[in-house]
């Protein structure tokens, strides 16, 4: 599976953009799959944002975006998507999407396939 996040860029302070992540290869079971967003800024490690299950009934935030952000996936087209809204500085970072293979949907550990990563700068 080669998942490919796109739709970063630099926003102000108040913002929004909208990631999109889209699912290539062995994507029989992209629609059996939980999957993630995470993001590691500078220095830091990477962190958990937001996961949704297979059949986006359910779906999980950080308590730093929670409200702010929104998690998606359309299966037949074999998309995952987080809206971000109202962005902050410290929103800033490199934003990556992964399937999630059992476990904690909160552990990076845990997905065993990542996409390459897009950046988003917010300013101040």
């Amino acid at each position: 599976v080669q998942l490919q996040a796109s739709g970063g860029g630099v926003v102000q302070a108040g913002g929004s953009l909208r990631l999109s992540c889209a699912a290539s290869g062995r994507t029989v079971t992209f629609s059996s799959h939980v999957m993630g967003w995470f993001r590691q800024a500078p220095g830091k490690e990477r962190e958990f944002v937001a996961a949704i299950t297979w059949s986006g009934g359910s779906t999980y935030y950080a308590g730093s975006v929670k409200g702010r952000f929104t998690i998606s996936r359309d299966n037949a087209k074999k998309m995952a998507y987080l809206q971000m809204n109202s962005l902050k500085p410290e929103d800033t970072a490199v934003y990556y999407c992964a399937q999630h293979n059992g476990g904690s949907y909160y552990f990076r550990t845990e997905y065993d396939y990542w996409g390459q990563g897009t950046q988003v700068t917010v300013s101040s």
